[in-house]
């Protein structure tokens, strides 16, 4: 059996993590396998040797928590095997326990003790259910936690930090950091003080994977018409066309801001165009109704297969020599890989820039065998579609509240 073996980037990680650690490294920089190699260390082997170098007998029990999809897909099964690790006993070379489950099902796992716990993809945000799991498993056993982006402010650590022993809970984090405006009828984070406390915990905990992509990535606006008029009589009236009743808030009007220019016939006109150069593409989508309208536009067409990841249908990619995958943003924009291709469409934009980043990684990973991948952004010049565009430039998500005045 030959050895593990890393690229170099990978090792000079697996050299600097520690229990407690979060390894952070873009989407598809093989943060799975980093991570087994780390534990596959920890517990006796070694790696760039020759020949395999088992685990001390017996290692510790293995938890692996990641999404759905990769549950089901069996994506970890298969970054296990160069261990000689597997979920099935009969085909794992040790006596271990391994395990591989979903975020759902974290709350099963709060009373195991002594093991090494791999959280994949960030879920440890805010103080829900999967939090008050996620710290009465770290009490008490190793682990490490993987994330593409392992936090947008610093409220999103604070999980992290109070795992790690920085602080004792969420309340002492608050009293020593967090300013909030007093104008405010509910609590709104005005400021973060004492912030070189938070940076040195913060360079402690994260490992950056110093990954150097082989693959260029471009992207495209593609810019479509709209029905002006339509547009903007929404906004004068408040009025919904389509249901023909009030809009009755920010949220209703950004949302048929939204629809007017998705349903616009030129950006039908632009998808098939697109199509017409990349026979295989996966299109990421927002809404049920672009969903509807791209079942019409290609039900009658025998030579595309057509397969959709929604919260309806849970198909797979397809395979042959022209195909669409419709996948639905927060449905599918993390927990899966595709390398069948090099063309995303993004028909329209999602709000959030960490999904957006996502989305466009399903592509783009270790093993890819393209070089260029393509990228268009289906978008208008309407107000609402410039206003998200900006928010993601300047990696931010966008807030329809600060946007509409209402």
């Amino acid at each position: 059996m030959a050895g593990i073996n890393l690229y170099d980037y990978q090792l000079d990680a697996v050299k600097k993590m520690k229990n407690g650690c979060i390894l952070c490294g873009g989407v598809g920089s093989g943060k799975s396998r980093t991570a087994l190699a780390y534990y596959y260390l920890c517990e006796g082997g070694e790696i760039g040797t020759e020949n395999y170098i088992p685990m001390g007998e017996p290692p510790k029990d293995l938890y692996i928590i990641t999404t759905a999809r990769k549950r089901d897909d069996k994506e970890w099964e298969a970054e296990m095997s160069p261990f000689l690790l597997s979920t099935n006993p009969q085909v794992n070379l040790y006596s271990n326990k391994v395990v591989v489950d979903s975020w759902n099902r974290i709350k099963n796992y709060t009373d195991v003790y002594g093991a090494f716990f791999i959280f994949d993809e960030q879920r440890v945000i805010g103080s829900g259910a999967w939090v008050k799991a996620f710290l009465n498993i770290t009490r008490k056993n190793k682990w490490i936690l993987l994330s593409a982006t392992p936090g947008d402010t610093w409220q999103d650590y604070i999980p992290v930090f109070v795992a790690n022993g920085f602080y004792r809970n969420r309340s002492e984090f608050k009293r020593e950091h967090i300013v909030y405006n007093p104008m405010t009828k509910f609590p709104k984070i005005d400021r973060y003080i004492n912030t070189g406390k938070l940076i040195r915990y913060r360079n402690d905990i994260l490992i950056n994977m110093d990954f150097r992509r082989k693959t260029v990535a471009h992207h495209e606006d593609v810019f479509v018409k709209y029905d002006i008029l339509k547009y903007k009589d929404a906004a004068k009236l408040r009025w919904d066309p389509f249901k023909n009743e009030p809009i009755v808030n920010a949220s209703g009007l950004c949302y048929i801001w939204r629809k007017i220019v998705n349903l616009d016939q030129s950006r039908q006109v632009a998808l098939l165009e697109i199509l017409e150069d990349h026979p295989k593409v996966i299109i990421f989508y927002n809404f049920d109704y672009e969903l509807e309208m791209m079942r019409e536009m290609f039900k009658y067409d025998n030579t595309v297969k057509l397969a959709e990841w929604n919260g309806h249908k849970h198909q797979p990619v397809p395979d042959g020599e022209k195909w669409i995958y419709l996948v639905q943003y927060n449905a599918g924009s993390e927990g899966w890989n595709c390398i069948k291709t090099d063309t995303i469409i993004f028909y329209s934009q999602s709000y959030s820039y960490r999904t957006m980043q996502q989305a466009a990684g399903r592509i783009d990973r270790l093993n890819t065998p393209y070089e260029d991948l393509y990228f268009y952004h289906l978008k208008s010049r309407s107000g609402i579609d410039l206003a998200i565009s900006k928010a993601l430039s300047a990696k931010r998500d966008f807030n329809e509240a600060r946007y509409v005045k209402w």
